[in-house]
């Protein structure tokens, strides 16, 4: 019997090392699917196995279901049930994959039809994010939404719901319902693990804000999950993130120091991509793995040009970071990456260039996988970083040392001479909110005026 408290033990898929062997069904009511969707379906069937393939699972066909109208007991027709049937059969499948949302009913019934396992879009998702949580708080997060999914799922996945469990006797009545019992037991889990965030999210919030007191600037990366952001990543930070050509290749965030053109440096933030229809229970998992985000002072927006659908990514990826409430004015000054260049003939390129020419947002075209056009990203990092610092150069005395220190600590320095006397002339770059405190230790004349921002093709 499952252990009702444990989200691990719940897994729809074989963790034996024996590959499951899938079918991959995208099953879609035309009305519900996205304007790029509705003409080119199976680009989000093509999605779908990228989502099953991110679990390693086998393979054994992907077949697109195109629905006037969904079934309240098995999403699907009869006859399109049937004809699913055979195949599961023939093909000797474990696993059937629904990318659609399923009620329990549904899939309960499926089940039944077809004598496999079945998993819809959440829980192929919640899985996937369950095998690449490494930090404690991505696992936790994760755990916490597994348990809020298997909570509504009670009903399927217990073999002895309609058991009592006795009473004590002196108690009188029947007895606790197993599944009450069950749903009691989750719960419980579900507050323990709550207790347990609050104090993982207590521990970040101070490492957050020693690195705040840290003079770097701090660039993060979002865009739609296989965008290339983690090989982007590598490329500017020399690193070696875990980069593969999998949805969900990256989960839990990864920070790294880089160099700008001119010596300066910042933090590199790596995060969680994102997804159409993501579940609505990890969009808690999404705010904590992406506060790095509300905190940074330039957003790379990774977008993959080389897919049909690039621009309803881009939009879902808004979308999202809208509703964690990084829209609107709290959006953070962004350059639009356009990557994967490589994958598209030049002639495609020039167009996009000629096209997004004169618009408000900046774009960036690179091949993360080749380098091309890195650089001039970098130099453009590095505009937007100045435009939102404040430049200042001070003159520190031979004998202030303690000013010396504090210029170090708190603020970016660009420049440094020595002068005769033994005092030290440094140019600094400083963020807004440490602008004052350098005035009242260093004072200076006006600062400088800044041009207007406006977008840029780089």
């Amino acid at each position: 019997m499952n252990d009702p408290h444990s989200a691990k033990s719940s897994s729809p898929v074989d963790r034996s090392g024996a590959r499951t062997r899938a079918l991959v069904v995208g099953a879609y009511a035309t009305r519900d699917l996205r304007e790029e969707f509705a003409r080119v379906p199976a680009a989000r069937l093509d999605e779908a196995k990228g989502l099953a393939l991110a679990i390693d699972l086998d393979i054994r066909g992907a077949i697109l279901v195109q629905l006037s109208e969904v079934r309240p007991a098995t999403f699907l027709g009869k006859g399109k049930v049937e004809e699913i049937g055979e195949i599961v059969t023939a093909q000797e499948v474990e696993l059937v994959s629904m990318d659609c949302a399923l009620s329990p009913v549904q899939q309960r019934n499926l089940e039944k039809a077809w004598s496999c396992k079945v998993i819809d879009r959440t829980g192929l998702i919640l899985e996937i994010f369950g095998r690449r949580a490494r930090t404690k708080e991505g696992a936790l997060q994760v755990e916490l939404a597994h348990l809020e999914y298997q909570k509504s799922r009670l009903v399927r996945s217990w073999t002895h719901l309609e058991r009592q469990r006795g009473g004590f006797g002196f108690l009188g009545g029947p007895g606790e319902t197993q599944i009450e019992t069950d749903r009691r037991l989750i719960e419980e889990r579900m507050r323990r693990i709550e207790q347990d965030l609050d104090k993982v999210k207590r521990t970040r919030g101070l490492h957050r804000k020693t690195r705040r007191d840290v003079p770097y600037p701090v660039v993060a990366l979002v865009g739609y999950t296989n965008a290339g952001k983690s090989t982007l990543f590598n490329r500017l930070a020399g690193a070696d993130v875990f980069a593969e050509n999998l949805l969900f290749a990256t989960l839990d965030p990864t920070l790294r120091q880089i160099r700008l053109p001119h010596g300066g440096k910042a933090l590199l933030s790596d995060t969680v991509g994102f997804i159409s229809d993501l579940p609505t229970m990890l969009i808690s998992a999404f705010r904590a793995t992406l506060e790095e985000v509300a905190l940074a002072d330039v957003v790379l927006h990774v977008r993959d040009v080389s897919q049909p659908d690039w621009e309803a990514q881009g939009r879902d990826v808004e979308t999202i970071l809208e509703e964690l409430g990084l829209g609107g004015e709290n959006r953070k000054p962004t350059i639009e990456v356009w990557n994967k260049i490589d994958a598209i003939a030049p002639e495609q390129i020039e167009a996009l260039r000629i096209e997004r020419a004169g618009n408000d947002a900046t774009i960036a075209f690179v091949s993360a996988l080749t380098g091309e056009g890195v650089e001039r990203l970098l130099a453009e990092v590095e505009r937007l970083l100045a435009a939102n610092r404040e430049t200042r150069e001070i003159t520190i005395a031979a004998t202030d040392g303690e000013g010396l220190a504090w210029a170090y600590a708190h603020a970016e320095v660009l420049r440094r001479e020595s002068l005769k006397d033994g005092a030290q002339r440094l140019l600094l770059r400083v963020a807004p909110a440490r602008l004052g405190e350098l005035e009242r230790r260093f004072p200076q004349g006006a600062p400088p005026k800044k041009a207007a921002r406006r977008g840029r093709v780089v």
